[in-house]
Order: C-alpha cells, then structure tokens, then sequence
C-alpha cells in the first residue's frame, strides 16, 4: 500500500508558471506550525498530556455532566413501569388484581424523550453553527428546567409523554455538545477517554435513579415517583455556570474567523509550557486551520447535504451505523431491567436490588474500558465486544427455554449483568469514541446530529417492540428476547468487520487524508504504524 502523507500539505498561495503552488510567507509559517503539531501530537506523552491539559479535562467532564440528567430520566421512566406508586396513579389496566399500564402506553411514555431528542438534535446543528457550543447549552438547560415542570405535575399519561418529550429537547443538544466538545478541546490521546467519559455520565445518571428508586420503592402515593423527578433540578443551575465560564471550542472559532479568540481558548485549556513538547497555541490554531481548509478544498458546503456527498458519505455511514449498533445489540434490555428482573420472577426487592448492582457494574465496565481503548483502540474492542454480547445473549435465551425456577430466573439475571459489563466495557464507551472522531471538522456537528437521530429513531423501534417482548398481556417473551438480540448483534458484527476502521492515534487532518485515499477499514491500523515510525513515537 502507498504510504500516507504525515505531513501537513499545502493549502494556501497561488499557481506560479510550473503549475506548482508558490506559497506567501504567512501560509509556509501557517504549514510549519501544524506540521510541528502533528509532530508533537504523535510524540506527546498520555502522563505528560494530563499535566498539560488539566483544565480542558475539567471543562469537558464538567460539561458532560449533562448528560447525567439524560441517564437519570432514562432509567425512571422505564423503571417506573414496574413501580407501585406509578401504577397506582396512572394504571389504565388490572392485572391480577393490580393496575398496570397497557404496552401501548408502556411503548409512548418510554419513547417521548427520543421524539424530542429528534426535534432538539436537528436544530443544535443550526444554532452551533450560529450560537457556538456555550450559548447552545446554556439556553438548552435554561429550557430544560422548565420542561422538568410538566413531568413533576402531569397527573395523566397524556401529560407525561408530553413532559418526555419536551425534556428530550435539551437532551439532544446535550448528546452533541458533550461528545464534540470533548474531542475539540483535547489532544490526540486523549480523546478517547473524555469522549467515552461521556458515556460514564450516562451510566452515573443510571445508578444515580437506581439508587433513588431503592429508596423510594416502598412509597405507593404519588411522591414515590415524583421524588425523583423532582430530584432532576439539581444538575442545571451548575451547569448554567459551567457554560458560562467555559472557552469556547477553538475548532468552532476558527471556523468562524474569530483566530484572536481561539488563541485564547486554547491558552485557557492549556497549562502554561515552552512548547517543546506539546503543540503551542499558535501551532494548534495552525493544525486546525489547515485541517479546515483541507476540508473547505474537498467539501465546498457545510450544510446537511453535505454529510452525504463525496468522501464525507463513508463517513457519515460509519458515524450513524456505529450509533445504531449501540442500540440494536441489546441494551434496551438494560433499560428495563428492573420490569424484566420482576417478569423473570424476582420478588420486587431483589428487583431494585439487581437494576442498582447492574449500573454499578456498568460503572466499573466504563472506567475499565480506558485502559483498553490506550492498549488496543477502537476496532478490537468493538469487534470482540460484539462477540462477547452476542455469546452472553444467547446463554440469556437458553435458559429461558428450562423449567423457570428461582434458580433459573436468578441465572438469568447474573448473565444479564454480565452483558451489562461487556457492553458497558466495550461498545457503549467506545461508541462516544468513534463517533467523533470520525466526520471531518467542518460537519462534525452535523453528522453527530444525524448519527444521533438514527440512533434515536431506533431507540424509538426498540422502545416500542420491547414493551410487547416482555410484557404479559403482550408477546410475553420473557428472557427469550435475548435469542432476537443476539441475531441482531451478530448483523452488527458482520457490519462492524467490512466496515468500521481504526482512527486511534491519527489527528483529525490525518483521518481526513486517510478517507480522502479510499484506505480500507482494515488498514488503517497498518497505516498508523506508518505514521509512528515516521514520526519517530508511537501513536497513542
């Protein structure tokens, strides 16, 4: 295979009578500075990248914590499915004795938040482009306050769905910033453990709800379940502040000309330091420039459309298929864990129990994942994270074809919490990973958005089939869903094969020259080894 530029190539000057480009002063110091970034990116230290960028690790776990709110909602709206006090106030069904809620309701209610996530991803791609990162979120999570209003009084389910969907708004703005945010503002190596910290706030606002629930469980009134709505109102004042106070991203300023500010922003995500190790801040405005003219020379638009033209299709295909796998091996099942644990025949108690013990372990999956993503990347990891689910779903559907004892059901149950740590140690992590890094600057926003809406769309599918999988007046599949998710994780694997390349360790004008050259997703990992050897380190 023919050898991949690694440095910088010549974007600015004007065509002399040899038809070569002859460059103006500004632009050959403009290509000498990222060259020296592209340099120091490849050769810069994990440990000395921690000491030189403490504070754009701080701004972007502080912005993350976002989308804990969007975690903690997530895992009270399917768990109050199986709770009392829920039931109790919005039951239109008895069911031995009891009221429930039919699986029409069930598939509504859970699926609202996707509906304006939809909604509040598509506009984020224009008012980014208009408003910058802080503006965006700011107004998002002053919307978002009153939005929790509806949910804390609705008294119908009309008016919960209602209240899901709106609240999914602000969450759509969340589920963009934070990932891109984090990919902006940080250097190549690490990227990928403030990317997948992403997902760790998601799994934090998990077991956050969890908890809650186990302490709220008992309470059959109303207050059972308003509670821990209430409870949400704690994340947006903070947050308000934190968008505030945060540099903006300096990929967003260059973009928009504003280089005076994004030298600023760049001073302010970095500790003070003589340049020879880590790309000064001239040097990474000169990185980003270029990259972005790279892209302006390939892809004259920066609109919708664009995402699906030239170069930019493949990677727009890899971004949105990567979402889609998230959901389409099985997590849903996580999402409903506690209803699922209670179907499967554990006493209530024990139930709660299980769903609490399930995020702690995703907890522990996602900070074990950050190791794995320095050793071995993106592609190994997802791939064998694939085969690992798709043997554990399977096991999962076998034993619901015994007998179902107690045994069995508790059986059931420790095989689910084991897929919970494969998948929160491998495809839920690394997904905030791939995602970002792999659209080109000019359409990241864009392409994380319909990525995004792809993924919610399906959310929206697998929300409304699993309520039918496992409820009794319905299908009534019990924990034989678990054979339908594994033929739909083996379909994402054969994907993820073909298809899904190895971006760890490239900077973004790298992974531009690589899908501009056609390389095959199975050699991009040679063609990093590549580049650390020319550039004299290893590629983190």
């Amino acid at each position: 295979m023919e050898s991949i530029e690694t440095a910088p190539r010549q974007v600015h000057g004007e065509k002399g009578d040899d038809h070569q480009y002859v460059l103006h002063e500004e632009s050959k110091e403009t290509i000498r500075d990222a060259g020296l970034a592209t340099a120091k990116e490849h050769t810069l230290p994990v440990r000395t990248a921690l000491s030189l960028y403490p504070k754009a690790i701080a701004w972007s776990i502080l912005l993350s914590m976002a989308v804990i709110m969007e975690g903690f909602d997530t895992v009270l709206i399917g768990s109050y499915l199986g709770f009392p006090s829920f039931n109790n106030t919005f039951g239109n069904i008895v069911v031995d004795g009891s009221p429930s809620i039919t699986a029409p309701w069930q598939a509504a209610v859970t699926n609202g938040a996707y509906i304006g996530e939809i909604l509040g991803l598509q506009i984020t791609g224009y008012l980014i482009g208009w408003f910058g990162n802080k503006k965006v979120m700011g107004g998002a999570t002053v919307l978002m306050i009153a939005f929790i209003f509806v949910s804390f009084f609705g008294k119908t389910l009309g008016v919960q769905l209602a209240g899901q969907i709106l609240c999914g708004i602000p969450w759509g703005v969340y589920q963009t910033v934070t990932t891109v945010y984090a990919s902006e503002v940080l250097p190549t190596n690490l990227r990928g453990y403030l990317t997948s910290y992403v997902n760790l706030c998601w799994v934090i606002g998990q077991f956050i709800a969890s908890g809650v629930l186990v302490g709220v469980q008992s309470r059959t009134d109303e207050w059972g379940w308003r509670i821990p709505y209430a409870i949400q109102w704690i994340w947006p004042v903070p947050l308000i502040l934190v968008c505030i106070f945060c540099p903006e991203s300096p990929t967003w300023l260059v973009e928009h000309g504003k280089l005076n500010e994004a030298e600023n922003a760049f001073k302010r995500l970095q500790s003070d330091h003589d340049g020879s190790i880590a790309p000064t801040p001239q040097e990474a405005i000169a990185l980003v420039s270029q990259t972005i003219e790279r892209e302006r020379q390939i892809t004259m638009g920066a609109g919708y459309m664009d995402c699906f033209k030239g170069t930019n299709l493949r990677r727009t295909e890899i971004t949105v298929v990567t979402w889609i796998v998230q959901q389409m091996c099985g997590p849903v099942l996580q999402t409903y864990a506690i209803y699922f644990f209670e179907n499967a025949g554990l006493p209530s108690a024990q139930a709660f129990n299980m769903g609490l013990g399930l995020y702690a372990i995703a907890f522990v999956g996602t900070l074990l994942s950050w190791p794995m993503i320095k050793r071995f990347g993106r592609r190994q990891i997802f791939l064998w994270g694939l085969v690992s689910i798709f043997v554990s779903l399977m096991i999962v559907g076998f034993l619901s074809l015994g007998k179902q004892t107690t045994s069995t059901s508790w059986a059931i149950g420790a095989f689910l919490l084991i897929y919970t740590f494969i998948y929160d140690s491998t495809i839920g992590p690394l997904t905030y990973v791939i995602v970002p890094e792999t659209p080109s600057s000019r359409l990241r926003h864009k392409t994380v958005v319909l990525a995004r809406n792809a993924y919610n769309i399906t959310c929206i599918w697998t929300g409304v089939i699993t309520p039918y999988m496992l409820n009794t007046t319905a299908w009534n599949w019990g924990a034989k869903a678990g054979f339908f998710w594994a033929g739909s994780t083996a379909l994402c694997l054969v994907w993820a094969y073909f298809r899904l390349p190895e971006t760890k360790g490239f900077t973004f004008e790298e992974i531009d020259m690589l899908f501009e050259e056609k390389v095959s997703a199975r050699k991009f990992s040679s063609v990093r080894r590549e580049i650390a050897v020319a550039s004299g380190g290893v590629a983190q």
